[in-house]
């Protein structure tokens, strides 16, 4: 039985048992009501999110994580084209992971603040973790 199946079984099994009285007290059911993630943040969250489901730009905040660079030394670094560096870029720009600047004809990128940085560090722990 592969895992969906599984899920199906449980939850065919969960919708014929009616789960009453609930498990909190209705005061608590009401306090989490209040903390729920607005609709709206949750939709630019799984926008974020997916953004970040790109292995090359994961790919290319892991480099921007050490250090700025220059769109020919990150394509060098990651064996990319700098036409293919460049697009991913400008996605990560729109949703404000990095940021540039430009140095005479020369443009550098960095990750735009420690938010990002912690982010990318946080997952990276996280899979690393051993069980």
């Amino acid at each position: 039985m592969n895992v969906s199946s599984s899920v199906k079984s449980i939850e065919n099994k969960t919708d014929l048992i009616p789960c009453k009285p609930h498990h909190i007290e209705a005061e608590l059911i009401e306090t989490c009501k209040t903390q729920i993630l607005a609709s709206d943040k949750a939709q630019r969250m799984a926008e974020f999110f997916s953004l970040l489901g790109d292995s090359n730009r994961l790919r290319i905040l892991s480099v921007l994580a050490q250090q700025e660079l220059c769109v020919c030394d990150l394509a060098a670094t990651l064996d990319m084209s700098e036409s293919a560096v460049s697009h991913q870029l400008r996605t990560l720009k729109v949703m404000r992971l990095v940021g540039y600047q430009k140095i005479g004809r020369k443009v550098f990128y960095r990750l735009l603040d420690h938010h990002v940085l912690q982010l990318y560090r946080s997952v990276a722990e996280h899979l690393d973790e051993t069980d």
